[in-house]
Parts: structure tokens; C-alpha cells; sequence
């Protein structure tokens, strides 16, 4: 049997080891965090996050291409990434576990797309990796350069 002091250490050990799920505001937090971002919003209020001219993380509107395959209805909750690569883009949509997915209309397009609602089944760093990347993507080299040389990889 734990005692009461086995059993706190036990949870405090399991809550470091939980990872937060992502969330839409993390999307834009983590979007807006990254450097010489501006925010753009398209007619309906969308938000389309560029680096230099550049969207990186895109918040479609409701499009014919994404939506119900039951009831046909549009979703209004997806969320472009832009990718590096076409095998940065196919690891991410090939496995069936992944939230993410693609439609034909961006076929040979460097970008995955997520739902909103599907955000929790990745992790918040999960997410900021995604972002990350997808800026590093989208910005001129001296500032991918930059930004990479201040923020060295982990481990």
C-alpha cells in the first residue's frame, strides 16, 4: 500500500509526464510568437499568418473540399500548415492515426490541413514543432538562418 506521501509524489510525477493538448489559441499564440509575423484576415475574418508576404498558417473559410462526407455540410474550423517538403507532408497525412489530411485540390501543394477539432489530439509542443516549421518554410533564408542559429534543436 502507497502512503499518502507515495501517492503525491505519484501524481505530481504523472501531471510532468501529461502533455497539454493543442488548442485553436495555441495556434494563433504560437503563430503570432514567431518573428516579423503579420496577420492578415481575409473577408469572412480569418486569420492568415505571413512571414514576409508568405502565409505559414492559414485559417480557411468554409470550402467545398473539406466537409461532412455523411451530411455534405462545409467545415468551418480547418487549419492550413504550410510543410518544408512533400515527405514532410506525407508523413504527417499517411498515418491513419494523424488528424491530419489533405483534398485533391492541394495535391502537389507543400501544406497538410488540420480541423480545430481535431487539435486535441495532438500536443501543444506537437503543435508549436508544426508551426515552427511552417514558418521556417515560408521565411527567407537569413531568417530562417537566424532564427535557427537562437533557437538550436533540443536533445
Amino acid at each position: 500500500m502507497l502512503s499518502t506521501v507515495d501517492r503525491s509524489c505519484d501524481t505530481a510525477q504523472a501531471t510532468a509526464n501529461v502533455q497539454h493538448v493543442a488548442t485553436v489559441d495555441d495556434v494563433h499564440e504560437l503563430a503570432q510568437a514567431m518573428p516579423f509575423v503579420t496577420v492578415w484576415r481575409g473577408p469572412k475574418g480569418n486569420a492568415v499568418y505571413q512571414v514576409g508576404g508568405k502565409s505559414f498558417v492559414f485559417f480557411r473559410t468554409p470550402q467545398r473540399d473539406a466537409s461532412d462526407p455523411e451530411t455534405g455540410e462545409r467545415w468551418d474550423d480547418v487549419i492550413m500548415l504550410w510543410v518544408g517538403s512533400e515527405a514532410d507532408k506525407l508523413a504527417l497525412i499517411q498515418d491513419e492515426s494523424s488528424p491530419f489530411f489533405t483534398t485533391a485540390r492541394f495535391d502537389g501543394h507543400p501544406s497538410v490541413l488540420i480541423r480545430g477539432a481535431h487539435l486535441d489530439e495532438i500536443s501543444k509542443d506537437e503543435l508549436a514543432e508544426l508551426v515552427q516549421d511552417a514558418w521556417l518554410s515560408r521565411a527567407s533564408r537569413r531568417r530562417a538562418e537566424n532564427w535557427l542559429r537562437d533557437h538550436p534543436p533540443r536533445g
